[in-house]
């Protein structure tokens, strides 16, 4: 259950961006949310999220601070400093348990993936320091 929580989460998470088109907007994200399981894709800029982890959905309809609570500018800081010490943790399996940080985060601090893809990833980091006791 945990292998699937990083084939989620993290990721595809975010990207396979194997187009560099730094701050585009798009409007078009598909999201899915289904068992658990939430997808959002943005194919112009070629990522996918995808977040599987039972209980993340009930997190973040009970717990989590409402969207736009936030401001862009402080998600993305936050994003990029926990997706630092996430990938931190992920190179080093015999430090950290290797079944909570599978795999890196591609995630690109001069791509602007607008506020949704922000906001989950952010929830998504704090329910995992929550859930299973870390601090990123």
């Amino acid at each position: 259950m945990k292998k699937l929580l990083f084939i989620l989460c993290v990721l595809a998470i975010l990207l396979s961006c194997t187009s560099k088109k730094p701050n585009v907007v798009n409007t078009e994200i598909t999201k899915i949310v289904q068992n658990d399981t939430i997808r959002i894709a943005n194919d112009t800029l070629e990522y996918e999220v995808i977040i599987i982890d039972p209980g993340f959905t009930t997190w973040l309809n009970s717990v989590a601070r409402p969207r736009n609570f936030y401001s862009l500018p402080f998600l993305e800081n936050k994003n990029y400093l926990f997706v630092t010490e996430w990938n931190i943790r992920a190179l080093q399996p015999q430090r950290y348990d290797p079944n909570l940080y599978e795999m890196r985060i591609d995630y690109d601090s001069n791509i602007h993936y607008g506020y949704e893809v922000n906001y989950l990833l952010y929830n998504y980091f704090m329910y995992f320091q929550r859930k299973y006791n870390q601090k990123l």
